[in-house]
């Protein structure tokens, strides 16, 4: 494990290092590596590391939301306001439509199993995009008009709202029947997440208020706590709850009601950032079927590009009506493209629920990943500067 755990680190810091210097994002490099090492290829990871593979990466995940939540006031979030809300779910309802108007042309399969595929690409990757928005935070690009701030809510909800729907199209091609109480389980999800994580950080700040610990000490325990959060919405799906929402609502509470401790807290996260982005992109890239992507033909691409225009447009329509100018909403259709951790953890569901779409929906899934998560993040590179204003001063959504 060892060696698995040496190679991941290694191959990951090289190749997002080559990345770098040409100018394209690290994350790229990262994936690469894992597809290079993973087991479609050299095979050089240990089976017992492939086995948690799913954990690392939830944690890794849970690392960079907390990070997200330090970095967000709720001033500016009740600012963006509209925006936010609709980009929880119109985006992807778009991408899912597109996916059933194009996928039964393209791909000759029915509308049941274009539906499935639609919610498995449909969800935005927060791994990807989290990153990204928090640097633009931190530089102070388009902050003024709450733009960083309302794609990081945006893409906070939007994979709760699709793995919803995605549960109900695979319990349709199973046999089973549409509840309603998986559509009102949405909202309340929500909002049980957002207000339980906002009670711990009102607590931890509160507690730390109290005692004297080092940092290092806070970090370890909000974490220790998130993951207990993330581990009770997989132990108790019978009650509505977005642990991954409630982990960034931690951050947020934290951030509103003591300030100095986020920000001694996010040079905590910063830095184990640092290696969870490795290991996160390194085993996105060795989840990735190679095989399953090189036998998908041009229709597959095709396709995907399709439902991404579609995805495009329903930001747009999200944005409508906002103080933004169109080099900014062009920034937000872009942003809002790059898919990873969803379509790794979800893609190989339907194969093995023993659907008969099962197989093409993991193809379109490692192609998605292949070509949104290193286009996406490069554009949000190219673009953050030459599009969104740098500074304070400006209206917001």
């Amino acid at each position: 494990m060892l060696i698995s755990l040496s190679v991941i680190m290694l191959s990951g810091l090289l190749l997002g290092w080559i990345c770098k210097k040409i100018r394209f994002p690290s994350l790229f490099g990262m994936i690469i590596a894992g597809i290079i090492i993973g087991p479609y290829a050299l095979n050089l990871i240990d089976q017992s590391v492939l086995d948690v593979s799913v954990d690392i990466r939830r944690i890794a995940l849970i690392v960079i939301l907390i990070r997200a939540g330090l970095k967000l006031d709720l001033s500016d979030m009740k600012k963006v306001g509209r925006p936010a809300v609709l980009m929880c779910f119109v985006p992807a309802c778009f991408e899912i439509v597109g996916m059933v108007v194009l996928a039964p042309i393209l791909l000759n399969i029915s509308v049941l199993d274009a539906a499935i595929m639609g919610t498995v690409i449909g969800a935005v990757s927060p791994a990807v995009i989290v990153p990204s928005m928090i640097n633009l935070i931190d530089e102070g690009y388009g902050t003024d008009k709450g733009i960083p701030q309302m794609i990081l809510a945006g893409a906070s909800v939007d994979d709760v709202f699709v793995i919803v729907m995605f549960t109900t199209f695979t319990g349709l091609a199973q046999g089973g029947e549409v509840s309603i109480l998986h559509y009102i389980n949405i909202p309340v999800s929500i909002l049980t997440g957002i207000m339980v994580g906002l009670i711990a950080g009102f607590l931890f700040v509160k507690w730390f208020s109290k005692i004297n610990i080092r940092a290092t000490v806070k970090a370890i325990v909000v974490l220790a706590v998130a993951f207990a959060l993330s581990t009770f919405e997989d132990s108790f799906k019978m009650i509505p709850f977005a642990s991954l929402i409630a982990i960034m609502a931690i951050g947020i509470g934290i951030k509103k009601w003591g300030s100095h401790f986020a920000k001694e807290l996010s040079v905590k996260y910063n830095k184990m950032w640092v290696m969870s982005e490795i290991f996160l992109f390194v085993l996105v890239g060795a989840s990735v079927a190679i095989d399953s992507a090189l036998s998908a033909g041009v229709s597959a691409v095709l396709l995907l590009f399709g439902v991404l225009l579609f995805r495009m447009l329903g930001v747009f329509v999200c944005i409508l009506g906002t103080k933004l100018n169109m080099k900014e909403k062009l920034f937000c259709m872009i942003a809002y493209t790059p898919k990873a951790t969803v379509q790794a953890a979800i893609g190989g569901l339907p194969l093995s629920m023993g659907l008969p779409c099962g197989q093409i929906v993991l193809t379109v899934s490692v192609i998605a990943i292949l070509l949104t998560a290193p286009l996406g993040a490069f554009g949000i590179d190219l673009t953050y500067r030459r599009f969104l204003k740098h500074g304070k001063g400006g209206d917001t959504v």
